[in-house]
């Protein structure tokens, strides 16, 4: 019964916001392994008008490259709470991300794909389980202004960690 009702909420909340060309699309907190291969059909050329997408809560464990791909205006993911433990190469070519939340996931290491985002803003990883931080790469982001690594096992006496030009929490 549980599986039905998450899936008519996850219909009405792609169908709303494909019928009112919406610019958020919010799946948190509708029981998704991964995103449905058949939202593709129904988001459609809608998806040039998403800007925004929460995918937060919902115990994924991956979501393919197909995802980034599609969201070619994508400035805002959220993946908070999930079980994502990588991200697919694609997101390195999703232009206009500016934020990105993948806290209280399942990650080890720093997702580097995201250091190919020229405009990346913003990076929340808290509460994983990441030890290092790329930080060449991230030197080079000039529009880089914060990076959340709370609660994750960094070194902290690192001398390197302040060679990063953006406001890193630890």
């Amino acid at each position: 019964m549980a599986a039905a009702a998450d899936a008519a909420k996850v219909a009405k909340r792609v169908s709303d916001v494909v019928a009112e060309g919406g610019h958020h699309l919010d799946l948190s907190n509708c029981a998704l392994n991964g995103f449905p291969l058949g939202l593709y059909l129904s988001i459609g050329a809608a998806a040039e008008n998403i800007y925004s997408i929460s995918l937060a809560n919902n115990g994924m464990k991956s979501l393919t490259g197909k995802f980034f791909t599609f969201f070619t205006e994508l400035q805002e993911l959220n993946l908070e709470g999930n079980l994502l433990a990588k991200l697919p190469h694609e997101v390195s070519q999703s232009s206009k991300l500016r934020i990105i939340n993948l806290s209280k996931n399942k990650f080890d290491t720093f997702p580097v794909e995201l250091t190919e985002i020229q405009c990346i803003e913003n990076i929340n990883l808290e509460d994983n389980q990441i030890k290092e931080i790329p930080i060449e790469p991230l030197k080079h982001l000039s529009n880089l202004s914060s990076v959340n690594l709370k609660h994750n096992p960094i070194n902290k006496d690192d001398p390197n960690l302040s060679d990063l030009k953006c406001k890193l929490v630890l």
